[in-house]
């Protein structure tokens, strides 16, 4: 019971109010002032020095000047960006986060800076941290997913979830460590689940490490959910910065490694080897010492590989890397001398990579194999010498039979894994496994018809820790032909004679024919190197189709007609330049021409074409002199006056603000905007650009294209959810990885061939949203499409792609077989099962060019008349 006749404590004075501070308000106000009229002026610099006196001096104005405060912020950040002045950029972003700690904008803002500036592990703790603050934020969400797909990459879910491969692994560390190899060091520990295996089959000591931030701080989560922290040591480094007693307490007897790629050599496991015989892992098991126990000798696991490849023929290889046709939209294109992309093996090509990589098995189109496999290349990881010795070996030749008739277009690559004596892994094309295979692109001139009974001549070596495979010439009836040499396999160029140096031309003429249609392109460089220009695969692939420009073509031809006869209509038409004077042509611009603009991304020829109409002045958005070059050797070739085209961005100030008048007095007849990007994705911010383009159109004019449809359909797909995230413990060895690395699932899959994609359809295509470049009135954000199942089964995902209409006749399909577009596919969060008839509603929304569906069963309803609905869902 309380004392009743204890005194009452004396009540707690009221706290005065604060005395105000003339001067201080005045200082608040007139900084304000400033800031506000600085901001007026565009002084950003200024105006964000001022912000941040008034919101450190009255905090009480954060939430009236926030919106202000922000856009200073961004505006003065893009000035700092642009003048190279970074450590200030980050210093203003560091100032408004102390002002705003839990703004999801600033916050996702710096992220973006972080990201572009290569810094992005750092960029992904900022998109989370906004994430976490607004779960529903479009634009950290994008930029999270976006981010997501660099630092885990996709084949990280294949691999964790090929069951096979893990358990082998599994029994072959098992074997090592019951045969006394205790001490282990897992290179390249990704998620651990290595680390882990060790640890479980009782080695003593497991060490990891690992270079990215973000996959060694995953490994540390899932080794610390698998009760194994403090009993597997994870470093954030790379095993070539490591060092006994260091880092390490002592030499082991064991190293674990999957540091290897579908090119073998390629994530650099020959340096990371020899570095850890020599100065990491016990000596090896040596004949001279059989009593020796494996304890205290060291030894890898996988022990070594056995490299295959194979020649092939293959459409979809072939227009990515090299130009397949001599026409594009009625450019005749022998002038832009020899295109290739960068992937190449030939002996001038040091600065490129030596190959690609592909699934063969879902390439569109198939391949024909063109000789039989071939073994390239044994090597064996428990051999230090060996190893050392790889770069330094004599370029091997092979001569292959020829079993297959058609060209050349690669050679494919894969190896066999042995991970010891008795066990391996297969990276085939026939195998099902989570590798791709390398392939190795022949850069031709001109294609090379093989036949049977034909000798294809392979050399073969290791230059730079990458192993080269180059198809170099072709044996046929005593004579061999040079693949980089021959323009046709028939009439030999330069095929050596009997002492070796070349023949004369035995068609001289058609070679003098040949040059003198690429006058100018400089193609024989003194140095005696070949000349190219190289494009990136997708500009490539772009170039070769033909469909799209074609299209283009026919497109552009009615709308300079159209303006042409409403200007004549309306009484402005040109004056008539007499034909008599030979320094105007068809084509010639002349003195009030049509505006186009071409802004689309890379290399494209959609300017040329535009100024080929004639009466055209065309800008072209074409950056690298090497691209501008080609274009202008085009243009003399085909007849373009130099003065119909120009490039753009050598014009304009700021590459951000490319999209502005020609010139005070005009607007643009026509401007061509890149809506769609190669992976399969409508390109960001492509609506904000469509709006500010129609804005700078004449009467008449045009945005191309004028509208796309998005179409989709409902299937079910197990490969989609094995690319997509890990399914569960079961394929991970009962280890508990999922929670941990599905954090990085990102619920669209793009670059996805659907025309070979293992897939059961279970509905018919329909029309999902439509995107309208030319009517703001006609957008909407959501829109919900019932959809009925054709087929009973479990939907998975909804796969996309579009219609691109140019006008309101002539469209190009990115579902085509000559499209250089892939399509992409939103994954369901959880799989919908859905009976034959069922209807699906899929609620499709699109946030600043991200697009999402969620998707519902709607069944029919219930006695009481209430329906019910399943639903689940996913988004880009």
């Amino acid at each position: 019971m309380p004392n009743a006749s204890t005194r009452p404590k004396r009540g707690r004075r009221n706290r005065r109010t604060p005395r105000e501070d003339p001067a201080r308000n005045e200082l608040v106000s007139r900084s304000l002032e400033s800031a506000q009229q600085c901001l007026f002026n565009q002084d950003y610099g200024t105006a964000f020095v001022h912000y941040l006196l008034v919101l450190n001096l009255a905090p009480v104005l954060k939430d009236f000047a926030k919106e202000s405060f922000r856009f200073t912020l961004f505006k003065w950040a893009d000035e700092l960006d642009s003048l190279g002045r970074i450590q200030d950029l980050f210093d203003c972003y560091e100032q408004a986060l102390e002002l705003f700690p839990t703004d999801e904008v600033i916050i996702n803002s710096m992220g973006e800076h972080l990201f572009r500036m290569g810094f992005r592990d750092e960029a992904a703790g900022h998109f989370h941290k906004a994430l976490k603050l607004k779960p529903d934020f479009p634009e950290a969400k994008e930029n999270f997913y976006r981010v997501a797909n660099w630092l885990v990459e996709r084949w990280h879910f294949l691999m964790l979830n090929d069951r096979r491969r893990n358990q082998k692994y599994q029994q072959a560390i098992q074997k090592a460590v019951d045969s006394g190899c205790s001490t282990v060091l897992d290179i390249g520990t990704g998620t651990g689940i290595l680390s882990m295996c060790a640890k479980k089959a009782g080695a003593a000591e497991v060490t990891a490490c690992e270079l990215s931030k973000t996959m060694y701080e995953l490994a540390c989560e899932v080794v610390t959910a698998n009760g194994m922290n403090g009993r597997i040591k994870i470093l954030h480094m790379k095993s070539l910065e490591m060092e006994v007693p260091k880092d390490i307490a002592r030499r082991v007897s064991l190293v674990v490694t999957e540091t290897v790629d579908a090119g073998l050599f390629g994530e650099g496991i020959i340096e990371s080897l020899i570095h850890a015989w020599n100065h990491l892992l016990l000596p090896p098991q040596s004949a001279q010492d059989p009593s020796r126990p494996p304890s205290q000798s060291g030894r890898v696991i996988p022990a070594g590989a056995t490299v295959f490849g194979m020649a092939v023929q293959c459409l979809e290889v072939r227009r990515h890397h090299r130009l397949c046709v001599s026409e594009v939209g009625g450019l005749v294109m022998a002038a832009a001398g020899e295109l290739h992309s960068p992937v190449s093996c030939g002996s001038e090509d040091d600065s490129t990579e030596p190959y690609t990589t592909e699934r063969l098995s879902r390439l569109p189109g198939g391949y024909t194999p063109l000789t039989k496999p071939f073994k390239a290349l044994d090597i064996d990881f428990n051999n230090v010498q060996e190893l050392e010795g790889l770069c330094s070996r004599e370029v091997s030749r092979l001569h292959l039979p020829v079993t297959g008739e058609g060209l050349l277009d690669a050679l494919a690559v894969w190896f066999q894994l042995h991970l010891d004596q008795e066990s391996s892994l297969s990276t085939g094309p026939e195998e099902d496994t989570c590798w791709e295979q390398a392939i190795y692109p022949v850069q031709t001139l001109h294609n090379f018809p093989l036949r049977a009974g034909d000798e294809l001549i392979v050399e073969i070596s290791c230059r730079d820790a990458y192993l080269r495979l180059c198809s170099v010439a072709v044996a046929r009836d005593g004579r061999e032909f040079r693949l980089d040499d021959c323009l046709d396999p028939e009439r030999p160029r330069n095929s050596p004679g009997p002492s070796g140096g070349p023949k004369p031309s035995p068609n001289a003429e058609a070679e003098l024919c040949s040059a003198l249609a690429c006058l100018g392109t400089d193609r024989s460089p003194s140095n005696g190197l070949r000349d190219y220009t190289m494009l990136e695969c997708a500009e490539m692939a772009l170039l070769n189709n033909q469909p799209y420009h074609d299209s283009f073509r026919m497109a552009m031809a009615k709308l300079i007609s159209n303006l042409k006869g409403a200007r004549s209509a309306r009484g402005q038409g040109l004056e008539v330049t007499p034909v008599a004077d030979p320094a105007v042509g068809p084509m010639d611009p002349g003195p009030d021409p049509f505006y186009v603009l071409d802004v689309s991304e890379g290399f494209s020829v959609l300017s040329l074409m535009a100024a080929g109409q004639g009466q055209v002045k065309a800008y072209s958005s074409v950056e690298k002199p090497h691209h501008q070059a080609v274009l202008r050797r085009l243009a003399r070739a085909n007849g373009i006056p130099e003065e119909a085209l120009e490039f753009w961005l050598n014009q304009v100030e700021d590459e951000q603000s490319v999209l502005q008048r020609p010139s005070r007095e005009k607007l643009w007849s026509a401007i061509i905007l890149d809506c769609v990007e190669t992976c399969g994705l409508v390109r960001q911010k492509l609506m904000e650009k469509a709006t500010l383009a129609r804005c700078l159109l004449e009467d008449g004019g045009q945005v191309f294209p004028e509208r796309i449809v998005l179409y989709g359909m409902l299937v079910e797909s197990d490969t989609l959810l094995q690319e997509s995230a890990v399914q569960g413990r079961e394929p991970t060895l009962g280890f508990n990885i999922a929670p941990f690395i599905n954090q990085f699932t990102v619920p669209v899959h793009v670059f996805l061939d659907l025309s070979t994609l293992q897939c059961r359809h279970l509905s018919d295509s329909v029309e999902l949203f439509v995107l309208d470049l030319m009517n703001t009135n006609a957008n909407y954000t959501d829109r919900d499409v019932k959809v009925q199942a054709s087929a009973s089964g479990r939907v998975t995902a909804v796969p996309f792609w579009y219609q691109i209409h140019l006008d309101e006749e002539i469209s190009v399909s990115t579902f085509s077989r000559e499209s250089h577009w892939k399509q992409a596919a939103v994954v369901l969060h959880q799989p919908l099962v859905v009976r034959r008839g069922d209807w699906v509603q899929l609620t499709v929304t699109l946030r600043k060019s991200s697009i999402s569906v969620a998707a519902r069963v709607e069944k029919e309803a219930e006695p009481t008349g209430t329906p019910a609905a399943r639903s689940v869902g996913g988004s880009s």
